[in-house]
């Protein structure tokens, strides 16, 4: 099961939706144009967007800049780093994080310090720098400083729940995903819920509960679908065919296929698209 782009969405999410700056001066333009434009970006990124997301993030990264605002510059750090991840940028991703922790440090603030840790980790985990073991030692280290915002502590609950993943450890990480979840419910993110439901379906069928797998992505789809998130539902799809496939239906995985190409072809997502057509001609 796959959901990159929808995983580097989700911290995306994170990283424009933080408690309100810590420094004065909010009614300065130039602050105010990049927040906004954040926002913007991150959701070309959430549709899968990347390239105009890091287009968009490069001018407003110059924009915190000039107006100075430290938390807004971390940000959008944070955010050019996701986004060079998910094109395959891995260096550069690491350069902005590495920009981002050092501008906490310079900041003074525990909190987005953090959090800035704690993406970086989730890199290491994806790209394979770290140990499980080790991603999930720093998210239990560093997450006890995130205090005043809780999609950071949602993020915190994620990460620790993929690293849990990753050790094998999976009716623990399925309880650590719940715990993002239940905050992401309350507080109405639903995109961010959605991306736990599919996390709670990948534990699953790891688990070897396909059936379980299947009425998790079942609960990503239909908050894809309410929050209009194209790439979201096609990528759910692809992931139901590939529980429905291992599970050895196989009917059923290439009309989940279809529906997905169908999408990304609709999307103009030619990658994905060709990707997933691979798996209808039975290339896994």
């Amino acid at each position: 099961m796959k959901k990159t782009g929808i995983l580097i969405m989700i911290a995306l999410i994170m990283a424009s939706c933080s408690s309100s700056p810590k420094n004065p001066g909010d009614v300065f333009e130039l602050r105010n144009q990049a927040e906004a434009g954040l926002k913007s970006a991150n959701h070309e990124a959430g549709q899968g967007r990347f390239d105009n997301a890091f287009t968009l993030l490069t001018g407003y990264k110059k924009q915190a800049i000039l107006a100075d605002d430290q938390s807004l510059i971390i940000r959008i750090s944070l955010s050019r780093g996701n986004v060079l991840f998910s094109l395959g940028r891995t260096e550069e991703a690491y350069i902005e994080w590495e920009q981002a922790i050092a501008e906490a440090v310079r900041f003074n603030d525990a909190e987005l310090l953090s959090v800035s840790r704690i993406f970086k980790a989730r890199g290491d985990l994806f790209s394979e720098k770290a140990s499980a073991r080790a991603v999930l030692d720093e998210a239990n280290r560093e997450s006890v400083n995130i205090k005043k915002d809780a999609l950071y502590t949602a993020f915190s609950w994620q990460v620790k729940g993929l690293a849990l993943r990753a050790l094998g450890s999976y009716k623990e990480a399925e309880e650590a995903v719940k715990r993002s979840l239940d905050i992401h419910l309350k507080d109405r993110h639903l995109e961010n819920a959605s991306y736990d439901w599919y996390t709670i379906a990948s534990i699953r069928s790891l688990s070897g509960n396909n059936e379980g797998a299947l009425e998790a992505l079942n609960e990503s789809i239909a908050i894809d679908r309410r929050i209009e998130n194209s790439w979201g539902l096609a990528s759910s799809y692809r992931a139901i065919g590939d529980v429905y496939r291992k599970a050895g239906r196989e009917t059923e995985a290439l009309e989940a296929y279809r529906r997905s190409a169908r999408v990304f072809n609709a999307m103009g997502h030619d990658y994905e698209t060709d990707e997933v057509n691979r798996k209808i001609a039975g290339n896994r």
